[in-house]
């Protein structure tokens, strides 16, 4: 994979960039566990059972399935084109919603409401696809802390939309799906300008460096937690402090710009200071060759016919660190390991987080969305914990590939 010749500030002030966009669209990518904060406004609407409500959230848990058609078109589109695929597909599905709520057209038919649902659980595939791999590939001697941090903020983002709607809409169910259909369109198109793959790192001074500006998203994204846990404990607070409060919380979305800010200065300086040296030429890194270095085929020699030798060449299986196509990750042991982890315990939390609402109302809570922001936010301290705690055992401690995919699951979702 070839990257073009690019200035060194330009080049990682774009990853930067880049890295800083894709936090943004996973802070808005979590709408599929928002389900709770208008399941009752649907139900009400559309005259719904319970049963028939629980099988709109399958309806839309189903969307996430359909993933693997994302994963398939990262290999072979750009990065900007998951992203649109994905920002349209959920203004459609996520506007549709928000007509029937907001009453601007008549409830739609049973099942149309469930390809809606399907569409929007299904948006999000697509914003997550383009932001992990193409983070992965930018900065892959930090995959863990980068996994971490990007999961991290999918799972902030329900507490975001929740508190935000909280405070500027008095949790008002029409709004609500207003900003779930708007907002990812919005920020999806900003993040396609910035984010596209760079050079990565390719040197010890770098990948340092790396890792001190990945501490202080980390230490960020902990403060935007904590600021949000404060807020879901504040009884009553009236519409100015709300107003200040959604103010503040945008500063915090933003406040990640200072680290390309400071990156391009840095670099701009070091640049300046560089060319006014004769004899100190600038180092301009040019990088052209692959992701991940594939091992030499294995040469078999064959026998000869006649004076000429017939070579067969064998593609080595790829081992683990290594891409892997879906074929070859089907016939390894540590696919099968995630495979079944994700299907007996994800769809566990799905199903209390789908059905909080519900839950919530027969308890007698007349408002919900303090537990949907709650849960959302432990979930981002599990999410972001384990992509550290995963990348010290892997650099750490001698272990079978196993292992390691085990202990990423046990702290993750």
């Amino acid at each position: 994979m070839g990257f073009g010749l690019e200035r060194p500030s330009v080049s990682s002030t774009i990853k930067w960039l880049g890295f800083v966009t894709a936090i943004w669209v996973q802070a808005i990518s979590g709408n599929n566990y928002t389900f709770s904060n208008y399941s009752d406004a649907l139900k009400t609407l559309m005259n719904l059972t319970q049963l028939e409500l629980n099988n709109l959230s399958v309806a839309k848990d189903v969307g996430k399935a359909f993933g693997l058609l994302a994963g398939l078109a990262s290999d072979r589109v750009p990065t900007w084109v998951l992203l649109l695929i994905g920002s349209v597909e959920g203004l459609i599905g996520y506007g549709a919603q928000w007509l029937v709520v907001s009453q601007k057209i008549q409830p739609l038919s049973y099942w149309q409401m469930c390809i809606f649902l399907c569409m929007g659980g299904n948006s999000t595939t697509w914003m997550n696809t383009a932001v992990l791999v193409t983070c992965i590939r930018n900065f892959r001697s930090n995959r863990g802390p980068v996994s971490g941090i990007l999961k991290g903020y999918v799972g902030l983002s329900t507490a975001i939309f929740t508190d935000l709607c909280a405070a500027l809409f008095n949790d008002n169910s029409a709004s609500f799906l207003f900003m779930l259909a708007v907002t990812p369109f919005a920020v999806c198109l900003t993040a396609m300008v910035f984010l596209r793959e760079v050079p990565p790192s390719s040197s010890a001074a770098e990948y340092k460096q790396e890792s001190r500006y990945f501490w202080f998203f980390n230490g960020l994204a902990f403060f935007v937690a904590l600021y949000l846990l404060a807020y879901d404990f504040i009884p009553d607070p009236s519409t100015l402090f709300s107003y200040v409060f959604s103010a503040t919380l945008l500063l915090l979305l933003a406040s990640p710009l200072v680290v390309p800010a400071y990156s391009y200065f840095k670099a701009w300086a070091s640049n300046r200071v560089g060319s006014s040296d004769p004899e100190m030429p600038v180092a301009v890194l040019v990088l052209d060759e692959p992701l991940l270095a594939a091992e030499k085929p294995e040469v078999v020699p064959a026998e000869e016919e006649g004076d000429v030798a017939v070579v067969e060449r064998r593609r080595k299986r790829p081992v683990i660190g290594e891409e892997h196509t879906i074929f070859e990750a089907m016939r390894t042991l540590d696919f099968w390991i995630l495979f079944v982890s994700f299907l007996c315990g994800v769809g566990t939390g799905l199903a209390v987080m789908n059905n909080l609402g519900q839950i919530g109302l027969a308890l007698g809570y007349a408002d919900v969305s303090i537990f949907v922001s709650l849960t959302s936010i432990w979930g981002f301290f599990g999410r972001i914990v384990s992509g550290m705690v995963s990348e010290y055992f892997i650099r750490s401690v001698t272990h079978s590939p196993c292992f390691h995919l085990n202990k990423l699951l046990f702290n993750g979702y």
